[in-house]
């Protein structure tokens, strides 16, 4: 059944890749060059190769490619999946801008034909000789010749390249941006400060901060520089306890096991701890669990470590279903004492509702990168309760982080990439 459900949208996938380059083709190639020329070959040949990198981006970690051509097609392949979403958005909003510009050409050649047919009309004799028996008056000259088919096409094709070249100039201006874009995810996330305040915490622990990483995504374009510089910037926030809250990696430890190497210099006074997200299932969870475990990281696998001041608990992501290590609420929080707090690490925001079941008086969690590329926001919206910040259920908060890294296109516009520092805050300070 998962097979057939994972072919059809593969399927799926591809058949809509070939009608929205077959259309771009069509507005960015056959309508802005002539036919038979270098542009229009070079053209056709970029719109054949691109989707293919694309798709072989996406499927080649799942096929078992070697890992250095797995990382040959990434770049080019994940990086027009992004330029291919900005671009058709900007040719969507240009087609009206089109048709109302060929329209008003059309009608000037339509005009133009109308008074060259006017002009070539035959005079009456009378007239003719009444205007030569004037006062030497010459006669009108011939009007211009109206616009042929040639005009007509130029014209056309003017406006094709104009609309055009500024829907690839704001496509890759968008991708490249240095705030958001592929520059932004490069150069690393940055720090958020967050104080949440919970009516249990004693006293002593007001001030107590969590270093929140998520969605951190190492692969074939994120790798151990990556690394080294979340690292960095977590350590420069002295926290008290760092979260890894999933989706750590893309591939297994063989291909990606040095990229990971930096995390065993992360530190706190109360260490550092891991669930796992989705992105581990599909890369084999416990090899990963095992590997972290050796960098020094403590996984939480549906259970909860005792802290001096409340209680921190992690459950497994609901990928992990269908292996048979889902997330188990019971076991992780079923016989605590409900009188201490709780911080509850979970990687999709979407179980909030177990947490509030279970007395978690904060989720700390990742997932949806906060849309990663607009207008991804809203699709986010529609399978998550929370995208992005901190929302109360019940009695229970739920903080949402965009994450550190990037799935796919290393890109990301309206959702810069973040490392969250949640400072709790005691009722009674």
């Amino acid at each position: 059944m998962r097979i057939a459900v994972f072919a059809l949208v593969a399927l799926t996938v591809i058949a809509l890749l070939v009608l929205v380059h077959r259309w771009l083709w069509i507005r960015l190639v056959r309508d802005t060059t002539a036919p038979g020329g270098l542009p229009r070959r070079a053209g056709t040949t970029l719109a054949i190769a691109l989707p293919l990198l694309s798709v072989a981006a996406l499927t080649a970690g799942r096929a078992g490619v070697p890992f250095p051509i797995e990382q040959a097609v990434a770049w080019p392949g994940f990086l027009w999946l992004a330029v291919l979403l900005y671009l058709t958005l900007t040719m969507l909003v240009a087609e009206p801008i089109r048709a109302l510009l060929l329209r008003r050409l059309a009608h000037r050649v339509a005009s133009g034909v109308a008074a060259q047919a006017q002009a070539q009309a035959p005079v009456p004799a009378a007239a003719t000789a009444g205007a030569g028996a004037g006062a030497g008056v010459d006669p009108a000259p011939a009007p211009a010749p109206a616009p042929g088919p040639d005009t007509d096409l130029t014209r056309r094709r003017f406006v094709a390249r104009a609309i055009g070249g500024s829907a690839a100039a704001v496509a890759l201006g968008t991708v490249a941006n240095g705030a958001y874009g592929a520059h932004g995810v490069l150069r690393g996330p940055s720090v958020r400060r967050v104080q949440v305040p919970l009516a249990k915490l004693p006293r002593a622990a007001h001030g107590f901060r969590i270093a929140v990483v998520s969605d951190v995504h190492l692969g074939p374009i994120l790798g151990r520089a990556h690394t080294q510089r979340i690292v960095d910037t977590v350590n420069r926030t002295q926290p008290d306890l760092i979260a890894i809250v999933g989706d750590l990696v893309d591939g297994d430890v063989h291909d990606l096991g040095p990229a990971a190497e930096p995390l065993r210099r992360l530190t706190a006074r109360h260490g550092t701890y891991f669930v796992t997200g989705n992105h581990e299932y599909f890369s084999g969870a416990q090899q990963w669990i095992d590997h972290v475990r050796e960098l020094g990281l403590t996984p939480l696998e549906n259970a909860r470590r005792p802290l001096p001041y409340f209680d921190l608990a992690g459950v497994n992501d609901i990928a992990g279903e269908t292996e048979g290590h889902g997330p188990d609420f019971r076991a992780a929080l079923g016989d605590r004492d409900r009188a201490r707090t709780a911080v509850l690490l979970a990687h999709q925001p979407v179980v909030i509702h177990d947490a509030v079941k279970h007395g978690v008086d904060l989720q700390l969690s990742g997932h949806t990168h906060g849309g990663q590329l607009w207008p991804g926001n809203y699709l986010a919206e529609l399978a998550n309760p929370t995208v992005a910040g901190l929302e109360r259920y019940g009695d229970t908060q739920l903080w949402v982080s965009r994450g550190a890294g990037a799935w796919g296109p290393p890109v990301r516009v309206g959702a810069p990439s973040d490392i969250t520092v949640v400072e709790l805050a005691s009722y009674q300070a």
